[in-house]
Parts: C-alpha cells; structure tokens; sequence
C-alpha cells in the first residue's frame, strides 16, 4: 500500500465523521472533492491541527528529508521503523490525518495485467489515515517543501490476498487523539502499532483496469467489476 486513493466526499463530510468541534481553516473548498483516482506526487487533503484550530489542506503526497536528495520521495512509512528511523524523524512529531473514501490495490492473478482491487469501510463511513508530514503553517503559509506520508502497517486476514501491507487506520476517536499536539510521542507510536482498524472492518472487490491510468478520474472507476460480487 497504497499507490492510489479516492477522496469524493466533501472536507465537510469528513470533520463531521471525525466528530471535531473545532473550528476549521478550510484551504480545500466547501464542495465535495470528487477524486476518485489520486496519484502520488499530487495534492491530497489533508487534516490537521495548529493549536485548537483544525486545519484542512492541500498538501503533496509524498516526502523526503533535505538531505536524501538521492531517494525519491517515498508515500508511505512502514509503521515498524517510523517513530526511530533518521529518515522520518523531522515529521514524525507532525500527525495529521489523510481521510480517504477508499483505496486501490493491484494482485498478479496470471493475467496480461495486474488486477486492481478497491478496499473500503464495509460500513461506507470515511477512512482515517494515520499520516504525517511536513505540513503548512498557518502564519507563513504552504512551503516549497511540504509533504506528507501516510503510516502502513503489515496486512492481516483475508486482505493478506490483495497486498501485504495496508494503511493504518484509526476510529475517529483515536484520530482526534492522534491528532492532538498534546499526545505524548510515546502514545501515538502505541496507537498506530497496534490499535489500527482490524482487517474485518474492510470489504474488497475488483474494479476495471481504467484505474491503471492515472489521467482517468470519473466515479465509474469505484464501481464494482466481480461476477459474483464482493470478495469478501
């Protein structure tokens, strides 16, 4: 995980799933997002908090330290290494939240193409993802160099089928505590180590190989393509 996401609902719909009474700098627009197919590098919404206000953002996915100029800019931090390794350790005290409506995946089944897969709440509800990054600033503004990266823990269960690894998403109420400047370190590392939403709460199914194509955007790429449904 996870080289795509959707984000379709508005930002509204995503802090009123988040249960936030704080007020909102909104940088992302009041109308529904309508992103059904986002690649890395691009700006993605993101949710975060400078003292008690939340912040809604466009912020590039992706991010690497000044010094790595040799690397690319990875979009993912496994969630082993991330709280000790040199490489995150600038961002690792900046959370924020990705909230996502689903994210895609693609499984060699011995075809021409890889298939992909969209993985999403079973109960449709938004996505949480535990991210973190160099994020903009309320008095200076968006940087030349913001970015985030969004936490992947190892896959468990049946999801194991489509990907070994997976975002580490959180309830609203852990999302709330992982977002509070106020949350010790120590603290988040153990939520995002082991308190991520279990495999059970995703459901999975096959959609068209358009979603390859990252200049294919329309809501037709969400749709479900299985014979027999859901997998399950």
């Amino acid at each position: 995980m996870c080289g795509r996401l959707s984000q379709y609902s508005g930002i509204h719909d995503f802090v009123a799933a988040l249960s936030m009474p704080n007020a909102l700098a909104n940088s992302v627009g009041d109308q529904p997002i309508e992103r059904y197919n986002v690649a890395p590098t691009t700006a993605v919404a993101l949710l975060h908090l400078q003292g008690d206000l939340l912040h809604a953002d466009p912020v590039r996915w992706g991010w690497r330290p000044h010094w790595a100029k040799d690397h690319a800019a990875p979009i993912n931090a496994r969630v082993e290494k991330v709280a000790h390794g040199p490489f995150f350790r600038a961002i690792w005290p900046h959370r924020a939240i990705t909230p996502i409506n689903n994210w895609f995946e693609w499984v060699d089944e011995g075809g021409p193409k890889k298939q992909p897969y969209l993985i999403r709440r079973r109960d449709s509800a938004p996505i949480f993802c535990a991210a973190i990054g160099q994020l903009p600033d309320a008095d200076e503004g968006p940087g030349e160099h913001d970015g985030f990266v969004i936490i992947t823990a190892d896959s468990a269960g049946g999801m194991v089928d489509i990907h070994d690894r997976r975002p580490v998403v959180l309830t609203p109420d852990l999302a709330r505590e992982w977002l509070d400047p106020a949350t010790p370190m120590e603290r988040a590392e153990q939520m995002v180590l082991h308190q991520g939403e279990p495999s059970e709460v995703f459901e999975w199914f096959k959609v068209d190989t358009a979603v390859d194509n990252a200049r294919n955007k329309g809501p037709e790429l969400i749709q479900s393509t299985s014979r027999n449904g859901y997998k399950i």
